[in-house]
Parts: C-alpha cells; structure tokens; sequence
C-alpha cells in the first residue's frame, strides 16, 4: 500500500516524517492546506471513514479516492464542537435580577484553592468571583465540592475550610454537616442573603455512585444550580449530574466558562502551523490521537509514547519500553498521519542510564541503544531538532509527561523544552500545557507565563477520544448563535408570535398567511421537521415566518429577548407527554420556560391581540399580550395551567370572562379562538375528543 496518497488536485501528500528521515518543509503543508480547503466530499463518506478509523478494524487504509483532508473530516462530523462542547446557560447571560432571593447551590474546586492557599498563591480569581456575584446579586448560597489536599489534615476540615473561604471572600461562611437537619437549617430565614459551606462530599459513596435519593436530599429547597467545575465534567457525580434534575435552572459559573473556553482553544485552528508534543503512555488513546491528527499539522513525541510510535515505524527500540497494550493506538496513528501529510517527530538521540553503575550516563542514537543501558531522557540532538521545528510554530499544545517512567528524577529535556515554549509564549505563538507536570515545569520558568494551562489531562483526554463530559451535558442549553433579525423577516418592528413545539409548522404557516403585519417564528426540538418548515418558506416567498431547531426550555430567553419588536403571543400546543416518569412529568413546560414567557411577553402590546381581533372584538384590547395553551390530555393541561400560575411571577392572568367561547363547568375554552387548527387538533376533533384549552393574558400594569 503506497504511504503517499494522491489527492484531488493531482497534488502529492509528503511522505510522514521524523529525526530520521528529514523534516517536511512548511511551505508544502501551507500550499496543502490551500488545496486542501477546495476539497469537497460527502457528509457520509466523511463520518464512514473517521468511524472506520476510530474502531481500528483495520488498518489498511481506504481506497486513494476516498481518502479526503483529515481537517475537513474532523469539522464535518466530529461532533466534538457541537454534540461533546454544547453551548450552554451561563451565569454570565442569566438574568442577574433572578437570582435575588434564590437558593443558589454553587459547585466549586475547593481542592484547587487550598492547593493554591498551601502555596502562598492568589486563589483562581474565576472561582471568587462567581461567589461574589451571585452574593452582591442577592442569592442564598450553598457550596459544596469533594477536596483533598496531601499530607495537610488541616486543610480537609470542614470549620478550618469555611473559615479560609470567609477570609477570601470578606464575607462569612456557614459549615453545615450533611446530618438529620440539614434542609431546616439551610431553609431558615430562607431570604437572607447568607452562604453556607456543606462538608466534603468524597466522605459520601452516593456522591459517586450519583445516587438519585442523594442528589434530591443535596439540591432540596434549591432554585438554581451553578457548576463551576468543568475539569470534572467527565465524572458522574450526584453533584454535578444528579442534582440538576431538581433544580429549575443549571448553568455554567464564571469559572466553568473559562475552563471550557480553554478546551476548545484545541480544536480551534486558527493559527498554523500548529503542533501538539505528545508524551505518556498511548494506551487506550488512539481516538484521542486520530483527532489531534486531523487538526494539527505535526506531532512530537517524548517520553514514553516516542517508543510506541518508533515501534510502529519499525525502528529498533528497547522491547521492555514497548508496551503492548499501546500497539493498536500506535499503528491506526502511524497509518492516518500517512494519509494526511503529517509530520510526525521522533527522538534522534537518548541520555542513558547504565543498569549497573547509576552515576554513569551516555549518549545514544536512538536506533541503536546498548544492551544494559535505559534510556531516562531526550539527548541534545533531538532538543536541537524540537527547537528549530517547534520555533516556526503558531500554536503548540504540550500534553503528556516528557520524562520515562524508567526516570525517577527530573527531566533537563522537559525543563530546556519548558525554557523554549516560554520564550515561544512571550511572542506570536498561542501555547497550551496539559497536564500537572508539564504544567509545573512551564510554571518554574516563570510565573507569569503566557499559556492556557489544564492540570487536569484526564478531561482533556475523553474529549480528544469523543466521550461525553456529562457534567457538562448536565446543564441547560443556550442558543448557540445571535440572530441577524433583519435576515429572517422583511420587517422586525413587526409584533412576534412565537409557537413553542411547532411540530411540521402547518399551523404558523397558516397563521403567517392570514396576518401578514405579524412576524410568526416556530421553536421545534426536531431537526428535519424544521428543515422542511424552512424549504417551505423559502420555495413559498414568506417573509414574516422562520423557525429554529432547539430545545425552547433552555434557549427560549435567550433567542427571543434579542428580538428587536414586541412578543405579543406564545403558543404551546399538544406537548408530548413523557408517561415514562412518575407523576406525568412533562419535559417541555418547566419553570425556566414559563418564567422566561412571563418576563418577554410584552405587557403593553401596541396592536390589539388578533387572536380576537375578528371574533371577539369586545375582549380585545390594545394593551393586551397572550399565552395560548392546549392538549388533547387533559393531565397535560391542569399541569401546564398550575405551572404557569405557580412560576408565572403573577403577570399573567386565566381569561373568564369569553361566555361564548368557554365552558362554565371547568374553564377550558370549546373553541380554538384562532380559528386556524393545528393538524393534531383537527385530528384529535375528527375522532370527537376533546381538547383542553386555555387562554392566559398578561396586562400592563395599569391595565
């Protein structure tokens, strides 16, 4: 099988590269990178040929004709931007009015500030911050974290921690035991603006085990959950997964946000060339490795991992450095780095330990490393070659240990590499250290290194590998774009009708057509349904009708409170039950959604509401905005009703007094007042059932 592909374009990959064979030159990867970016191929293929990689069935490659830019494999169906990152609910985008009066449960590190306290250091300003805002904001806080900090008992006290975070933070800090009374005394006085500590939840097995009874004991009495623990986003734990099912809001703090900006400064390719130096063990990483391989222009491996891959090259390496549950990793990386064109560095040369006199250290060649000698370092030759490469780059992510695990003392090679990438820091090249060796041996040269720095690779790892971060997964989704207003409708000072669940969209096309002075926008979960709905605006010329493919629960506020004109009506219609719940718990109209529709419905609509305009023109008023619910399950409609009564801040109000429309046994209305059926409705009247529906209508105040 040839290890140079020919490409589309008639151009030739180089051949992969390393110490041994020469380097690549610059030139050619940014002349293939501009060929590169006018490549096109499906969808499909794409996603067939990275999952064919990914589960190393083979590691013969595809044919040369369905070999495409690892690059553009990777931002076409990876998934890691979308599916693994989601845009989330931030504290940064709450609404700092809501959070006045609230019990705010705060997720924090503590294990990092008192590792930064035993340091003498100033704690991770991030973490502060989200505390002190939400105090200044009025909240109830309860912290809580599992820490543990060596060889320091002092530290890992309950009373010994709070009093540490009142200094911090100038205010003072409650320790609460996790006992018997734990929800009165948190509940007492349950206004007043106070912050209270929980002890360490590592004492607890049902923090790991994500136990449910836990987790509702742990958020009982909270309104609103704040993670700020990303590098622990990975783990399943009852505090950071579990707890968000019993609070009506879960969002990212100020911390969290930053943690997650710094993962995906990796994927981003914004600058080039970009290199990673990969060091550690391979095992069970070749996921991991194929990603890095399909965004980086060039791989340097030290340490440990050097022998894997030098391994899979066929070059001559110790056999007790091969570990052989690494082969696999390193023979799928070898055979996708050939098929794109990256170069790969290897060491040149060792410092060697002799097994017999310590003190004796030498040189060797990498290919040719003497029988009762261990290597324990990178020799000067390969610094020599790791310099003048790394030096030409634009961004560099360092992660693994540089050292062998034969080495039981410090690495120069990491220390004289650490020197470099600080001086390579201090100029024109983005530079971004994972792991807590590396991250230490950067910090020695310098206290004020410019880099981004993750301790935690364990995190950096099951991203790079795809996995879930579940922590993450956990909270409330944020509509991921800003919307240009102007280029979905002809006319934005229009009034917005917003249908929540707007299935195939029949009934706001319809509505659309019948009130052109009206701008209607639909919120529907289902991908493919809007993908239709938006075909038929397009092939029909509608200019006051759009719809979006999100989750409305979570992103309503944010989509709708950018709306340049007034949101005069919400519709909520026929939601699905979820009956696999106890209780009927239906999933689409929570708190966040009916408090997010109480505060953006306008309380002075500057036109009267059509839904009467016609049929009722004496209920019809020029200051009146509506919310319009109904469902063909009756439990569905008495749920909706108390939902939006309980949390609707008392802005809306049930509409009585229609004697023509509504029923005196049980208030639904009979009718539907648009007198345009959505296709459920008209199925479900075709078949003589009934339909529950209800009109709520929010005044202005001196209404």
């Amino acid at each position: 099988m040839s290890y140079v592909l020919e490409f589309f374009l008639g151009y030739s990959l180089p051949r992969i590269t390393n110490f041994h064979n020469g380097c690549t030159k610059f030139q050619d990867l940014q002349q293939i990178r501009l060929r590169l970016s006018y490549g096109k191929c499906s969808a499909v293929q794409k996603c067939k040929k990275i999952q064919f990689l990914q589960q190393g069935l083979n590691l013969e490659l595809a044919d040369h004709a369905d070999l495409h830019s690892f690059r553009e494999e990777a931002e076409a169906c990876d998934g890691r931007d979308s599916d693994i990152l989601p845009h989330v609910q931030t504290l940064r985008n709450f609404p700092k009015e809501e959070l006045f009066g609230k019990v705010v449960m705060v997720r924090l590190d503590l294990t990092i500030l008192l590792r930064e306290h035993k340091k003498q250091q100033s704690p991770a300003a991030g973490i502060i911050s989200t505390i002190k805002y939400l105090h200044k904001a009025g909240a109830k806080l309860i912290l809580i974290s599992n820490w543990s900090v060596r060889a320091d008992l002092q530290l890992l006290k309950l009373e010994y921690v709070a009093e540490f975070l009142s200094s911090e933070l100038e205010q003072k800090v409650i320790p609460v035991e996790f006992g018997s009374g734990f929800e009165q005394s948190l509940m007492e006085d349950r206004h007043k603006s106070d912050i209270h500590l929980l002890e360490n939840l590592s004492h607890f097995k049902q923090e790991q085990a994500n136990s449910s009874e836990f987790s509702r004991r742990l958020s009982s009495g909270v309104d609103i959950f704040v993670n700020d623990t990303f590098f622990q986003s990975h783990k399943i734990l009852a505090s950071n997964v579990g707890i968000t099912g019993f609070c009506y809001a879960s969002i990212a703090g100020f911390h969290f946000d930053e943690q997650m900006s710094q993962l995906k400064k990796i994927i981003e390719m914004n600058k080039w060339p970009y290199f990673a130096i990969v060091g550690g063990n391979l095992a069970g990483k070749a996921a991991a490795l194929l990603f890095l391989a399909s965004r980086c222009d060039g791989l340097v491996f030290v340490g440990d991992a050097a022998f894997q891959i030098m391994h899979a090259f066929g070059l001559p390496v110790p056999m007790e450095s091969v570990e052989q549950e690494s082969l696999e990793a390193a023979h799928v990386l070898v055979e996708a780095a050939k098929a794109r064109g990256v170069q790969i560095i290897l060491p040149k040369d060792f410092w060697c330990l002799n097994d017999y006199y310590p003190s004796q250290m030498k040189i060797f060649p990498a290919n040719h490393i003497m029988d009762g000698w261990k290597p324990v370092d990178v020799g000067p030759n390969t610094l020599e070659e790791m310099i003048s490469v790394l030096s030409r780059c634009k961004k560099i992510l360092w992660i693994g240990a540089v050292k062998f695990s034969s080495s039981h003392q410090e690495s120069a090679g990491a220390s004289n590499l650490a020197a470099m990438l600080y001086k390579l820091s201090q100029k024109n090249c983005d530079l971004i250290v994972v792991g807590k060796q590396a991250c230490e041996t950067i910090v020695g040269k310098s206290s004020h290194v410019t880099a981004d720095m993750i301790e935690n690779a364990s995190i950096v790892w099951e991203f790079l590998k795809g996995r879930k971060l579940h922590g993450l997964l956990a909270l409330d989704r944020a509509y991921p774009f800003e919307l240009n207003w102007d280029a979905l409708y002809a006319n934005t000072t229009l009034p917005l009708v917003v249908d929540v669940g707007s299935g195939n969209g029949l009934f706001l096309t319809r509505m659309a057509k019948m009130r052109k002075d009206w701008n209607f926008l639909g919120l529907e979960r289902n991908e493919k349904l809007v993908r239709r709905c938006l075909d038929h605006v397009s092939q029909s010329g509608m200019t006051n009708g759009y719809f979006i493919a999100t989750n409305a629960t979570s992103t309503f506020r944010s989509i709708v409170s950018s709306y340049p004109g007034d949101l005069v009506l919400v519709s909520i219609q026929c939601p699905n039950p979820d009956f696999n719940k106890t209780e009927h718990r239906w999933r689409m109209v929570q708190r966040s959604l009916v408090e997010a529709i109480a505060d953006l419905v306008a309380p002075d609509g500057k036109v009267q509401a059509f839904i009467f305009f016609l049929r009722y023109p004496k209920v019809a008023r020029a200051d009146m905005s509506c919310v319009f619910l109904q469902s063909d399950v009756k439990e569905v409609g008495v749920r909706m009703k108390k939902e939006f009564m309980k949390y609707g801040k008392g802005k809306l109000t049930v509409m009585h007094d229609l004697e023509d429309i509504t029923s005196h046994q049980d208030g639904w209305l009979n009718e539907n007042p648009f007198g345009i059926r959505s296709d459920w409705e008209q199925h479900v009247i075709e078949r003589g059932a009934p339909m529950y529906r209800l009109l709520l209508l929010k005044s202005s105040p001196s209404g």
